[in-house]
């Protein structure tokens, strides 16, 4: 064999093992025109040559079962989310939360008589009854979808609240109406979440959706019996959630129409304001939605050695514009704070209102003629926790004025007070579950001395997740 047929044999043998990988193709181009130059390779030989470097292509794709494991590895492209049940897929986190719960009920409730009946009341007359039902919360479950896109962190929040306990769906009273006692029921699924957030740091967030209102949430938020029943509402057939404090300490929050603002917190201070869907009063002959409602509310939140402190401020107005031509302002504020110290955790609530009404928002807020009634309540409560068992105890008023003496002349039996005790024990079973047992009485008493009274025993779990 010759030497440049030799060395030309060589030359091929290495622009193969070259071309061999992706990584080499295309690259020998360079080399075959230096031993082409130095007279190793003829010209017909670097002319072959070069055809079968070009002709080279990427390798043949991956079987497609092994590009969808690629594809599922989560150690490239899915994390689990830092809190929750959900996943980081992408940059986007999706968390899944929920609840559920359920308590056998018996209550001795008022029997009828000719002195129990008060208009406004939180208490039923119908003597003693027994069921299986929803505490104070509904069961939920919440889907929020949140990521950061040019710096803008940014969050899809959805929240359904089905109950246990089947629901008429009677006029005005949507997915917790009045419940049903029959076969062939459903229970009430309240859509009561369906907002988005757009924020970023050092400038705070903006929500704009249905969510939770500013005026009144830390009343119910920060109350024992939102893990509880409370005052059942009504026993015989329950709606998807009972009253807990709602109407005996304070008025409902309610989920509203929103677009809110929350500034970042500075020093343990946070402020929020919005503007809301005006609501029409619930006693009233029917309005325009003229006006919009304004609602803020600031909180502080600090921590001294063993001692931990939370302390809020919150405001509501509204103008309503009836369509008898009357016009008036609702308005209201409350206060509160919860104090913890070891074990030992007090709260302190009260609220005052003009106009605002009583147990939800514009109930008996006017008389007939438009002239606002007065409102006010508060409840102390404290809880005790040792290791997982916790003891707690509370007393709550909610109080309606008359708006003048024609009011009073014309609504002998509207309500004056309700009012409620509390004691309850928990005890965690595990990180997920809680067991409650629970003893309330409550009493609604109107302004002419006509009163109903109930006392309810309750015993259940709820889980959060």
């Amino acid at each position: 064999m010759s030497r440049g047929k030799w060395l030309g044999g060589a030359a091929m043998a290495m622009l193969f093992a070259l071309t061999a990988t992706p990584a080499a193709a295309g690259t020998t181009a360079e080399l075959l025109k230096r031993l082409h130059e130095k007279g190793i390779l003829t010209d017909e030989e670097y002319q072959q040559l070069a055809q079968q470097d070009a002709a080279q292509v990427a390798p043949a794709a991956p079987p497609p079962a092994q590009s969808a494991a690629a594809s599922l590895d989560d150690k490239r492209l899915v994390r689990m989310s830092d809190s929750g049940v959900g996943m980081e897929v992408g940059g986007v986190s999706v968390k899944i939360s929920g609840s559920v719960n359920g308590f056998y009920t018996h209550e001795n409730g008022q029997a009828p008589g000719p002195n129990t009946a008060v208009v406004g009341g939180v208490v039923p007359v119908g003597g003693k009854s027994a069921s299986v039902r929803n505490g104070l919360l509904p069961g939920y479950l919440k889907f929020d979808i949140t990521t950061n896109q040019g710096g803008w962190d940014v969050g899809a929040h959805f929240g359904m609240y089905p109950g246990i306990n089947s629901a008429t769906y009677a006029a005005g009273g949507g997915a917790n109406s009045g419940g049903r006692n029959t076969a062939l029921q459903t229970a009430g699924i309240d859509f009561r979440q369906t907002y988005m957030t757009i924020g970023r740091a050092g400038l705070g967030e903006f929500k704009l959706g249905r969510d939770i209102g500013l005026f009144g949430s830390e009343g119910i938020l920060n109350d024992i019996t939102l893990l509880s029943v409370g005052s059942s509402g009504g026993n015989v057939a329950p709606s998807n959630t009972s009253l807990g404090r709602i109407g005996i300490g304070y008025i409902y929050t309610d989920f509203q129409p929103q677009i809110t603002y929350s500034s970042p917190k500075l020093g343990g201070f946070q402020i929020s304001a919005g503007i809301f869907q005006p609501l029409e009063s619930l006693t009233g002959p029917g309005e325009s939605s003229k006006s919009p409602g304004f609602q803020g509310k600031i909180v502080y939140d600090g921590k001294f050695g063993d001692l931990s402190a939370r302390a809020w401020l919150s405001g509501i107005t509204q103008k309503h514009h009836r369509i008898d031509g009357v016009t008036y302002t609702g308005s209201g504020f409350d206060t509160g704070a919860k104090i913890g110290y070891g074990p030992i955790m007090l709260t302190g609530y009260y609220y005052n209102g003009s106009g605002l009404g009583t147990t939800a928002l514009n109930l008996f807020d006017t008389d007939a003629t438009g002239a606002k009634r007065d409102s006010d309540g508060f409840y102390l409560q404290g809880l005790a926790t040792f290791g997982k068992f916790s003891v707690g105890g509370s007393y709550g008023e909610s109080n309606l004025h008359y708006a003048n003496a024609a009011d009073a002349l014309a609504n002998p039996a509207l309500l004056d007070k309700s009012s409620s005790w509390v004691g309850q024990a928990r005890y965690g079973l595990t990180s997920w579950v809680t067991l409650i047992g629970e003893y309330i009485r409550t009493k609604s008493q109107a302004h002419n001395g006509n009163a109903a009274e109930a006392d309810t025993v309750a015993a259940g779990a709820i889980l959060f997740f």
